[in-house]
């Protein structure tokens, strides 16, 4: 945040890259990417892997988003999260799409999508969604998001729930109050290689804060970041394949791109402030979690009327890649 300690904290992790060059002890993952070429990274040779998948651009308020869509049916429009692109979804999406028309979305700031100076606060990036579905003559559709993108999906029904049939959250609710409780050391002998899910240490919440410095140490070399943080969330590292990571690092690996993810979370004062208006969901509500569980969970049963959060054990925060039939399974059991 924007905190004195919060800053504190951002310049001894800076430091510590700066020192390093890793975000971790040696132990952690640091290889380079896999070799791709950047054709084969393209949205336009991804989306040939799904058939029945197209990719679609759209101007809306006052952007340029991405998006991938198939299937037929009520719409169901999926939102990723940091740091990953619509590709997060590539293993449901194809089972999905039996049941739905699917559209997949880079948020403002990812992936395809433009890269503005600002917006990042969830309810305008809110906004960008309903606009590409008026745009598109959909009245009303399913939302479900993962991390950055269950916030966003969580403000789009507080603000537009006459647009919002059901809300599936994937580990992660919306900012609150609460955020400015964590803490900015951990306990002894909490923090380790894998999350410890009675004490999570989100450190890079206060690292993002930071303008203009992230951008100088990580770009061109941002899979180091993002390889610390698969192997400190995944319960199953092998659920990201080489290719996947590829993907991802090549999605932020410039400068314009981790000043834009980092954007995300740069508006989470402005998030809590607008989430103080909100009222309660009452539209059916269903989370999916790994080690977000009890966060996402009771967030859902104080914040939302129909709600109810299933936990997947054998999941880690990207249940969507780790655990992609059971998550399937879910959605489409409750969207029914």
């Amino acid at each position: 945040m924007k905190s004195p300690i919060g800053a504190l904290r951002a310049i001894a992790i800076a430091a510590a890259i700066a020192a390093t060059g890793t975000l971790a002890p040696p132990a952690a993952h640091a290889a380079q990417p896999a070799k791709i070429s950047k054709a084969e990274l393209s949205d336009t040779a991804l989306v040939k892997s799904l058939p029945g998948f197209s990719n679609g651009y759209a101007e809306v308020n006052g952007t340029r988003l991405h998006y991938v869509e198939g299937g037929k049916g009520e719409t169901l429009v999926l939102l990723p999260g940091w740091p990953q692109t619509w590709w997060a979804f590539h293993k449901i999406m194809p089972e999905l799409s039996k049941h739905y028309r699917v559209i997949a979305l880079d948020l403002r700031g990812m992936g395809g999508s433009a890269k503005p100076e600002g917006g990042y606060d969830k309810k305008n990036m809110a906004k960008d969604v309903l606009e590409l579905l008026k745009q598109k003559g959909i009245e009303k559709a399913h939302i479900a998001g993962h991390d950055i993108g269950a916030q966003v999906a969580w403000s789009y029904a507080a603000n537009f729930p006459q647009a919002t049939g059901k809300l599936v959250m994937m580990d992660v609710p919306h900012p609150d109050q609460g955020l400015y409780s964590w803490p900015i050391l951990p306990g002894v002998g909490t923090f380790n290689e894998k999350i410890d899910e009675r004490a999570p240490f989100a450190w890079w919440f206060a690292f993002h804060q930071v303008k203009g410095l992230p951008e100088k140490l990580l770009a061109g070399r941002v899979h180091l970041e993002q390889e610390w943080f698969f192997t400190y969330l995944l319960k199953d590292e092998a659920a990201l394949s080489p290719k996947d990571r590829a993907i991802y690092a090549s999605a932020y690996n410039s400068a314009d791109a981790i000043r834009a993810g980092n954007a995300w979370y740069q508006a989470f004062p402005q998030d809590i402030v607008d989430e103080k208006e909100y009222k309660k969901l009452e539209m059916p509500v269903l989370g999916i979690a790994g080690p977000g569980y009890g966060w996402l969970s009771s967030t859902l049963a104080a914040k939302a009327s129909n709600a109810r959060t299933i936990r997947l054990e054998n999941s880690g925060h990207f249940v969507q890649e780790e655990a992609p039939a059971d998550t399937t399974r879910h959605m489409i059991e409750f969207l029914k």
